[in-house]
């Protein structure tokens, strides 16, 4: 399989080849993992619990090595964590003193950017995510949906090449999740950032990824265009869930 590969300023290209898989005190979890993310595609990873879906994520993330094989982004080994990767997960992980512009602002302080333009970032951000009026209020005062837009706009308010998400809207409501995936499909438009999306929730797979790996059999399949909640595609949602 060759490794794609892309430009500065565009979505980032992942792959693995010949990967295992795991936590260096255990056991593998996934073993010969042959997988490449084009730049600015959006994958979804489905499976059951246990399958490697976050431990897949982690490794791409460099929060985990692999135990063999190679693991890249645009042709170079990941080494460990970057700003060019953003992490979203279930849990919000906002700062609890931190107001929900100071939130967003977080990244942007850590690498420096000036207050005047980490503050209109942080502004644009949440006017993106439908939380301008809610910049001052602290995370207690929000509710969950709101909560996981302020987590959306920190990851994404320093433009990342590739946003890696573990089940982000797994503890919402069925409403809210849905105006979470809709959130994220009109906030991605753009930005050309690489998405690798981490969901047990095949409907969910369906709608948001070109493409669907899954790790119980190794197969990649792609989703039909166009994006369409309502479209049907019985065919590919058994053949999913008859690998779950």
């Amino acid at each position: 399989m060759s490794t794609p590969t892309t430009p500065e300023g565009t979505g980032a290209a992942l792959a693995l080849r010949g990967a295992r898989l795991g936590h260096p005190a255990g056991a593998a979890v996934l073993d010969g993992v042959d997988l490449g993310v084009e730049p600015g595609e959006v994958l979804a990873v489905v499976g059951p619990s246990g399958c490697g879906k976050s431990t897949l994520l982690r490794t791409l993330a460099g929060l985990l090595p692999p135990l063999a094989g190679e693991v890249t982004l645009d042709g170079r080994p990941v080494s460990g964590p970057g700003a060019d990767r953003a992490l979203v997960f279930q849990e919000d992980a906002l700062l609890p003193w931190r107001t929900v512009r100071g939130n967003v602002e977080l990244p942007l302080q850590i690498r420096k950017v000036p207050r005047a333009e980490r503050r209109r970032t942080a502004t644009e951000w949440l006017e993106r995510v439908g939380l301008d009026g809610h910049a001052h209020k602290l995370p207690h005062q929000l509710s969950g949906g709101q909560r996981q837009r302020v987590q959306l706009a920190r990851a994404l308010a320093p433009r990342p090449r590739a946003v890696l998400m573990d089940e982000p809207f797994g503890a919402l409501d069925a409403q809210t999740r849905a105006g979470m995936q809709d959130l994220l499909v009109e906030v991605l438009a753009g930005t050309g950032a690489t998405v690798v999306f981490v969901t047990h929730d095949v409907d969910e797979a369906l709608y948001l990824a070109d493409r669907i790996a899954l790790p119980a059999t190794g197969e990649v399949l792609p989703v039909p265009a166009p994006r369409d909640r309502t479209a049907t595609r019985s065919g590919l949602r058994e053949r999913i869930l008859s690998s779950l």
